[in-house]
């Protein structure tokens, strides 16, 4: 074969390769649009060195936002009374998740102390699984949330936070304080994309042991979601709607 022939071998490889490039192509992927872990490349048989330091480095956040507490100076700013479940620790909290949604006879009268009047709405923020959803999100939350319902006329009780609440603390609180509606603003369990994600749970007349379905929910307040300041004037309206409604939930409907 002669040298000639040869480069016209090549020549028509190299064209037969071009030729496809008319045919339908994969969209190319952006992965600025989306926190997700998507086209990160590797080398060889393992992650890029950046990419790896990156998710051990946001592990590192979402283990510290589930393990510590939410700063009582930053309470104290915000003026919120601190009161506590049946929880003893962070650990009784990560591991008994039942005690999370208890409160001890003198819990609850220490809170009818702060709270002596039945109220329309009631809103208290808990940790949940994430302290810092707390201090990303609660300042700017609670302002915009209290004059929304302010400017429905509905009254509202004076906020505290719960130290170790989960979300069923509100079947105990709510009957004992009188609350029509009860909302609790806590932290999401923290992902690798975001460990500031909060969520806002309310119900209309919580009553312990009640199906879940009976709670509304709206998750993913942080600031790569559903802002805080947007999301204060939308539970405003939200807790309107189910105070007039008298429910919650399922039963709420397409709100």
């Amino acid at each position: 074969m002669t040298e000639e022939m040869v480069e016209k071998i090549v020549a028509a490889v190299v064209q037969a390769i071009q030729n496809t490039s008319d045919e339908p192509q994969p969209a190319p992927i952006d992965a600025s649009a989306t926190p997700a872990r998507i086209a990160i490349g590797h080398a060889g048989p393992r992650l890029r060195t950046q990419t790896y330091l990156q998710f051990r480095a946001d592990h590192a956040i979402a283990r510290d936002a589930v393990l510590q507490d939410v700063p009582q100076e930053y309470l104290g700013k915000l003026q919120l009374p601190i009161f506590k479940t049946r929880c003893g620790d962070k650990n009784e909290f990560l591991t008994r998740p039942d005690l999370g949604r208890q409160l001890d006879d003198a819990t609850l009268r220490a809170l009818k102390q702060h709270n002596p009047s039945p109220c329309d709405a009631l809103i208290y923020a808990a940790d949940g699984l994430s302290s810092r959803a707390v201090t990303a999100n609660l300042e700017d939350i609670l302002p915009i949330l209290a004059d929304g319902l302010r400017a429905q006329s509905i009254g509202m009780g004076k906020p505290f936070f719960l130290q170790y609440g989960r979300v069923g603390s509100m079947d105990a609180i709510g009957p004992a304080l009188g609350a029509k509606v009860v909302c609790v603003l806590l932290g999401e369990r923290p992902g690798l994309g975001s460990a500031e994600s909060m969520s806002a749970y309310v119900a209309y007349e919580p009553t312990p042991g009640m199906p879940e379905a009976r709670r509304t929910v709206v998750s993913n307040i942080y600031a790569g979601g559903l802002n805080a300041v947007e999301a204060g004037a939308y539970l405003a309206e939200l807790i309107g709607k189910i105070y007039h409604a008298r429910k919650s939930g399922v039963e709420l409907g397409d709100r």
